[in-house]
């Protein structure tokens, strides 16, 4: 029998899938006014649908989500038009390609609102730093805590964002629920101070993300929805009083409502330096049944390691899928990879987005 590795056969739901190597959702900040994918995102990632599945760059289901600049929503007609495009090439290409689907929460500014009122979290709770806006770096404001009553409308728009990308050709949803946005901010108890159904312990604090994914997966079935956690992670801010006992509890509830995967970041040096414990992924992986993607710092000996071992069933990378469209052959053949060039990495023109050449394979 051979040994899994990135580049063995896999089934993802009802997807026969040809490798393991998965492209990690990435900021680009290229969309058009309105927040409209454009033909210039479809290049990009038709360039690298031979990615086992790709997952979008995060995208906002509603106006009230955004935190950047020119990053794409899926709460319109005219981005889904825009998103059609995307899935059609990468469709074209062979390729199967997921929707992020995202809220900022407090990760915001007054600026990026409608109305120009402030951003929303589940408490009043300013985050420590600076967020990018089109007049300059702005110091974060204190977010307005979400009255319960408002919960349904947010969760309702994640519905209508998940219709919205079905209705844009995607072959599944990905929930972002990491990185300090505002399902992660519902999750852990350095932002989460309510005393209503949705904070104090850690089945309320988990009640935000699973009724988010209970209507998700009234769209799309179970085995079309996936979820991303940063269990180890300490970015925009967050902290928790005891993690592993919050995602511990988080992963056994997805995994009781049969979400096809859930996708780990595994942490950092720099989430270890702000104070975080790192959870060993080991005692993670035997709560969720179904598919387990990890992401962060790997490279083709990590990641054949990871899935070896069935620590992992797929392997995310991010910055890598940047700068060499075609990873997974790179990979697979040990050719040299192209380094990123960081100061392309958000907004501007197709310079550090497409224009990144593929191997040239000669008989």
């Amino acid at each position: 029998m051979t040994q899994k590795n990135l580049f063995t056969t896999c089934t993802l739901g009802p997807y026969q899938l040809s490798n393991r190597v998965v492209m990690a959702p990435l900021t680009r900040n290229r969309a058009a006014p309105g927040n409209i994918p454009t033909p210039l995102m479809a290049l990009y990632y038709k360039q690298r649908a031979s990615a086992g599945f790709i997952i979008t760059e995060a995208t906002q289901i509603m106006p009230e989500g955004q935190g950047y600049p020119n990053t794409p929503g899926i709460h319109s007609q005219q981005q889904i038009e825009g998103w059609k495009q995307v899935t059609q090439t990468v469709h074209e290409a062979g390729g199967k390609i997921f929707l992020q689907l995202w809220h900022v929460g407090r990760i915001s500014h007054s600026l990026y609102q409608p109305d120009h009122v402030l951003p929303v979290a589940p408490s009043a709770i300013a985050p420590s730093g600076q967020v990018y806006t089109l007049e300059g770096m702005k110091p974060y404001e204190t977010p307005r805590a979400l009255e319960t009553r408002e919960i349904p409308h947010i969760i309702e728009c994640y519905r209508i964002g998940a219709k919205n990308a079905l209705a844009a050709g995607f072959d599944g949803v990905e929930i972002h629920a990491a990185n300090g946005y505002l399902i992660d901010q519902f999750l852990q108890d350095g932002t989460n101070k309510r005393t209503d159904i949705y904070g104090g312990s850690v089945e309320n604090r988990t009640r935000f993300l699973l009724e988010i994914t209970q209507a998700v997966i009234d769209v799309w079935g179970a085995d079309r929805v996936g979820v991303r956690l940063s269990p180890n992670g300490t970015f925009n801010d967050m902290s928790d009083s005891n993690p592993r006992a919050l995602f511990s509890h988080v992963i056994q509830a997805l995994d009781a409502l049969h979400v096809v995967y859930v996708h780990l970041r595994t942490g950092t040096e720099a989430d270890i330096r702000h104070g975080r414990q790192p959870i060993p992924i080991k005692t993670l992986r035997p709560l969720f049944q179904r598919t387990f993607i990890l992401n962060d710092q790997f490279d083709r000996a990590k990641g054949d390691a990871a899935v070896a071992q069935g620590l992992a069933d797929m392997v995310a990378f991010g910055s890598l899928f940047i700068s060499n469209p075609d990873l997974p052959l790179r990979l697979q053949t040990n050719a040299p990879l192209i380094p990123p060039d960081s100061s392309t990495f958000y907004g501007g023109t197709e310079k550090g987005y497409t224009d990144y050449p593929a191997l040239q394979i000669t008989e």
